[in-house]
């Protein structure tokens, strides 16, 4: 009788690192990026996704960066800039030591099977260039890719059109749940292929409205959620909270990091 295969549990542990993005009110000029990142680091994170910064010079921006001490997990980038800016978008993420791009999103044009078939086709000189760059290339969810076309979500056409080299999963836990989907079964359907994982918590207040919330502090299962991470090989959680309803956004991180320190990350 074979030994039962055990689950690899020596696998390194994700790095927690803060999305930029709910912070964007205080990153529109080089130092109020500089003061954020300081405040972000006194929180306890080594490590940021750079998203939604105000026009800065890229020189200043890795200037600042490589101030304070904080690796850039991953960044967020239009697809425009991708399809005609690649060249810069490269020297770019060199400047900043980062090797994963990701695209937050995609226009309105693209979901239908016919836009899906139309973004891999864009995707693949991209994908090769950026691999020969020593990058890769990773998409953010939301809930429309889990609508359906036929029998298969549109992230799952997406997933099973590309190979695991051209095409890196960004999965948002939030929108995974607000889609319908299983945060945990989705990162794993994902294994191999997901360096990123954005971490966000759903609520539900009394009068039925769905929140979003800080991680830990609303419903979604995280020691499941954590497990599946370490199991799929992701290497960055990114907390991101895109509302945080009126509280210090700050505030709203460093509850996030208690929470996730708490479960043995940092």
């Amino acid at each position: 009788m074979k030994p039962k295969k055990e689950a690899n549990h020596s696998a390194k542990k994700p790095v927690v690192g803060a999305q930029m993005f709910t912070l964007r009110n205080f990153t529109k000029t080089i130092p109020q990026i500089q003061d954020t990142l300081k405040k972000v680091g006194e929180i306890g994170y080594t490590a940021v996704q750079l998203s939604a910064l105000g026009p800065v010079d890229p020189k200043d921006l890795a200037r600042v960066v490589s101030k304070s001490g904080l690796r850039v997990a991953a960044t967020h980038v239009g697809w425009n800039r991708f399809q005609k800016e690649l060249d810069q978008v490269i020297e770019e993420h060199r400047m900043l030591g980062c090797t994963h791009p990701a695209v937050g999103g995609l226009p309105g044009e693209y979901f239908s099977l016919a836009g899906l078939t139309k973004f891999v086709q864009e995707l693949a000189p991209v994908a090769d260039r950026l691999a020969k760059a020593g990058m890769d290339f990773s998409y953010h969810n939301h809930n429309h890719e889990l609508a359906k076309f036929g029998d298969k979500t549109w992230l799952e056409t997406l997933l099973s059109m590309t190979s695991a080299a051209q095409l890196k999963a960004e999965i948002d836990t939030y929108w995974i749940q607000a889609g319908g989907g299983d945060p945990a079964a989705w990162i794993r359907r994902c294994a191999g292929r997901i360096p990123l994982l954005h971490v966000k918590d759903m609520a539900i207040m009394p009068d039925r409205q769905v929140r979003m919330a800080e991680v830990g502090h609303g419903n979604l299962n995280w020691p499941e959620i954590l497990k599946a991470a370490e199991e799929s090989g992701v290497e960055y959680l990114l907390v991101e909270q895109d509302d945080c309803y009126g509280r210090d956004p700050f505030e709203s991180l460093a509850m996030s990091y208690a929470f996730l320190k708490s479960m043995g990350y940092r």
